[in-house]
């Protein structure tokens, strides 16, 4: 569960992340960057598709300057992965709302 987030910072089992994260359902890993920053493409997913989730939620940060592809959202449907993308504060919401298996999520955090 993610206890907060904030512009830039968000914390989890009372750990602090300041980098963009992704969330498995049995790691974190974090200073995740993408290959064109603002860009979500298929490439920076790559370990997100590969584990194969049913839900994945995606934050696109504090004011959504994220985006998310056309070939991301391509592949979820294509894959039957249920894509959700909203901006980092209300995708934390549905994140603590729908975590657990099969759920993975991706945050922008600035």
């Amino acid at each position: 569960m993610i206890e907060s987030y904030s512009f830039g910072r968000m914390i989890i089992n009372r750990k602090e992340y300041l980098n963009d994260l992704v969330i498995f359902p049995d790691r974190i890993v974090s200073n995740w960057w993408r290959d064109e920053g603002y860009l979500l493409q298929n490439a920076d997913l790559a370990e997100v598709f590969a584990a194969k989730p049913k839900i994945l939620i995606i934050g696109t940060g504090y004011s959504g300057m994220m985006k998310v592809s056309q070939e991301v959202r391509r592949y979820c449907m294509e894959n039957d992965i249920k894509l959700i993308d909203a901006l980092t504060e209300k995708a934390v919401q549905e994140y603590n709302r729908l975590s657990g298996p099969g759920v993975v999520a991706a945050f922008h955090l600035c």
